[in-house]
């Protein structure tokens, strides 16, 4: 049997095996039958047999079917398809409009080739801008894979080829270094802007549904940037120390870049125009609830400015298959997460926390729950799949022992971790592949800088416990 049909039939097992066992005490078949479901999902997610959004899409349909939610066939698709006329959803579908304008006008280009240009002339320095090269888009790319795969990692790979450093020749020469500093800087940005992972404004929804917390993008920057801000400047010497390039100068990589920026010709009207929408929906992100204008409502306003003032075609929206893919996947994960509450699931597991967490000094629950999240990220290749399955079981258990003053503070640095949980392995986030499929950082070597970097981004991130709960 090949491996695909082994990671398509496991899911399988997973749903019969649990729909057989006889339901918990306190929870009905019903419930106990969507939670079969449930799990399937997480480890198809997990697992990947098939596209991610398609798993997702079985497991609405697989619920509505079979009448678990509810067994009149209006009230069922009505749930089935709730997830798609989430606000959160479609300001993720809009971001990636934002990245998809970046690379298309070569704005994300030019912003990563001047920051080589200005701060690369010492490895040091091109650490640093491969790093801000990330911060600089971040805020309006919620896919890290788009912004460090498809937009850093064309441009930051060919600069230690200019040195012969290569996997197979002095890999520590310079593309070690360069290929860690970018996968380092990019988890903590992922972490520092709301809008700069999907799966950030994913666990605020759920994080809504489930512990009736608002989070809004201002909320999220006013504890996440002067956290992650720190951690973000310290990375790039931080890597530079503990795994440092063995090539200290770099001369000939401002002088590339200046190269390649002449190819580009001077900056475009489009590119401007991308500029000022991105500088527009930043704006209006962090002010838009005094101004009255939903965070949602304001990006998919830019968007159709954005087609109308032609940065970008409709033919670039309707044909953007990593954008469908995305909201179609995470629709039906929405509506998922939101049937656990519905059948009861999220009541029995609180029910459950209650019993065996009653006594716990709620600072220490706190700081152990980060941690348990944090590091349960070592079971799973997806962000998304984390937060499908964690979010709103650990949601739930907040609310039932956290204090209503402190629950909003601690849940968007339970959420803020997911950016910088994706150091710890190769396989952690999207970029992650990429970075370590270029070859110059051995498997081994990997694992053991990403637990030396996930242990000081997660002490930084429970310093926030002390300084914002």
């Amino acid at each position: 049997m090949s491996k695909k049909a082994i990671s398509m039939l496991i899911p399988v097992l997973v749903v019969l095996v649990v729909w057989f066992i006889p339901a918990p005490e306190g929870l009905s078949a019903n419930a106990w039958h969507f939670m079969a479901i449930f799990l399937g999902v997480v480890v198809g997610l997990v697992l990947e047999p098939v596209p991610a959004a398609l798993v997702g899409w079985v497991g609405v349909c697989l619920v509505a079917l079979m009448g678990i939610i509810d067994p009149k066939p209006a009230e069922g698709i009505k749930w089935a398809l709730s997830g798609f006329s989430n606000s959160i959803i479609w300001l993720i579908f809009a971001a990636f409009m934002f990245a998809a304008g970046y690379q298309k006008t070569g704005l994300g280009k030019r912003i990563s080739l001047i920051m080589v240009k200005f701060m690369g002339k010492s490895s040091l320095g091109l650490g640093y801008a491969v790093a801000f090269a990330d911060l600089l888009l971040a805020p309006f790319m919620p896919s890290n894979t788009a912004r460090s795969g498809g937009t850093i990692f064309p441009i930051a790979i060919n600069i230690p080829q200019i040195f012969n450093s290569t996997p197979e020749n002095e890999p520590r020469k310079l593309g070690a270094y360069i290929s860690w500093v970018a996968m380092a800087a990019t988890c903590v940005t992922s972490s520092m802007f709301l809008t700069a992972l999907a799966p950030n404004l994913l666990a605020i929804d759920l994080i809504a549904k489930s512990a009736k917390v608002s989070i809004e993008w201002g909320a999220w920057a006013k504890i996440m940037i002067p956290l992650m801000l720190p951690l973000f400047l310290l990375t790039p010497l931080l890597a530079y120390i503990v795994y440092p390039p063995t090539q200290k100068q770099s001369p000939e990589a401002p002088i590339w870049a200046a190269n390649e920026l002449k190819k580009m010709g001077s900056i475009t009207f489009k590119e401007i125009m991308m500029l000022l929408f991105a500088v527009l929906a930043l704006v209006l992100w962090i002010f838009g609830k005094e101004l009255g204008i939903d965070a949602t409502t304001a990006a998919i306003s830019i968007v159709g400015l954005m087609v109308l003032c032609n940065v970008i075609s409709w033919d670039d929206i309707i044909g953007n298959k990593g954008a469908w893919n995305v909201l179609v996947w995470f629709s039906t994960l929405v509506a998922l997460a939101g049937g656990l509450a519905k059948v009861g699931i999220l009541k029995w597991i609180g029910t459950l926390a209650e019993s065996s967490l009653t006594g716990l000094a709620p600072l220490s629950l706190m700081i152990a729950m980060i941690v348990v999240f944090f590091l349960l990220h070592y079971f799973f290749a997806s962000v998304t799949a984390h937060v499908s399955a964690l979010v709103p079981v650990f949601a739930l258990i907040a609310v039932k022992f956290i204090a209503p003053d402190q629950l909003p503070a601690f849940m968007i640095l339970l959420a803020g971790s997911l950016g910088i949980m994706g150091i710890i392995t190769p396989y952690g986030t999207g970029p992650s592949p990429i970075w370590y499929g270029a070859g110059y950082i051995s498997q081994a070597r990997w694992w053991a800088l990403g637990a030396l970097f996930a242990a000081i981004y997660l002490a930084v991130l429970l310093l926030g416990v002390f300084i914002f709960v």
